[in-house]
């Protein structure tokens, strides 16, 4: 972040006047006085003081919204001919989705603009949970289970160790620190099966719980506090 963008969304003055003030020899990063324009700081190891007193760092301001995304919205900013996941989400703010819930799929989305925490839980080495519960159209064997707990070779690649559950004869809860593309489904039709509903019910600590389909809300401040620790 630079110099004069830290001073202005921590309150001192304006950007502008954060030059001026920066140019004046006012401002010391690090013990060291600064009087070039565009010097980069770090919020959160830098020290930051202006005539000789201390500037808090600036708290960013994001946005957290979970979803219950109803079959048929497309997971995406933008599609022609399609009911994205942002038109069920009437806010000012520009959000993104985390991760992507196929257009037959339902359930759980998260949206934030903190491109931190999205890319966190977009990347797989991070090892976030995703749990999903998956209705089959035929019974679906222990074997079976067993294999996708284990891991399956799709399009070349094993798919990583998943914890899986029977919950009914022809359904299971599964869970992933991984999001292949369509993956449930690809594991489903190795067991020569189909799935029927797939519906995602939690990412990280944040469950769908009662929200209702088309539903949205803001995450809670605990909520967030764990997500984004």
């Amino acid at each position: 972040m630079r110099l004069q963008k830290f001073l202005a969304h921590a309150g001192v003055c304006s950007r502008r006047k954060a030059e001026t003030f920066i140019l004046e020899g006012r401002v010391k990063v690090n013990e060291v006085k600064i009087t070039t324009l565009g010097t980069q700081v770090d919020p959160e190891t830098d020290r930051v003081v202006f005539d000789n007193k201390p500037v808090s760092p600036p708290k960013p301001e994001y946005t957290y919204i979970a979803v219950n995304k109803p079959r048929g919205v497309v997971t995406s900013c933008s599609q022609k001919n399609a009911r994205i996941i942002l038109d069920l989400v009437p806010i000012k703010k520009r959000v993104y989705p985390i991760g992507r819930l196929d257009k037959d799929s339902v359930g759980l989305v998260l949206l934030t603009d903190d491109g931190e925490l999205h890319n966190r839980l977009s990347h797989p080495s991070h090892n976030h949970e995703k749990e999903y519960l998956v209705k089959t159209f035929a019974p679906i064997g222990d074997e079976d289970l067993k294999a996708m707990a284990d891991g399956m070779v799709i399009e070349g690649v094993k798919t990583r160790r998943a914890k899986v559950e029977r919950v009914a004869k022809n359904q299971f809860s599964i869970i992933l620190k991984q999001g292949r593309n369509r993956q449930i489904r690809k594991m489903v039709d190795q067991t020569n099966n189909k799935v029927d509903t797939l519906k995602r019910i939690r990412m990280a600590n944040i469950n769908l719980g009662g929200l209702k389909e088309n539903g949205w809300r803001y995450l809670t401040d605990q909520e967030i506090k764990v997500l984004t620790k």
